[in-house]
């Protein structure tokens, strides 16, 4: 899944650490948000979206599989 979470974080002005705390969670769990490596779970992509002031699809972009047609 692609995401948008590094733009939105840089267009906030946030380093990493700081949008771990505010979202509670780790600054491992943004570094591989960012490089697309983990898909969040509903709770924290509906954080993300609150925080940033979108919606979940503005930051988050689900790509079918060829299996999943």
């Amino acid at each position: 899944m692609k995401n948008y979470v590094r733009d939105k974080r840089m267009s906030f002005g946030m380093t990493q650490d700081e949008l771990s705390e505010k979202l509670d969670v780790s600054r491992q769990t943004i570094i591989s948000l960012e490089k697309g490596k983990y898909n969040p779970s509903i709770n924290l992509a509906f954080k993300i979206s609150k925080l940033f002031k979108c919606t979940i699809e503005d930051i988050f972009i689900y790509e079918e599989d060829e299996k999943d047609v």
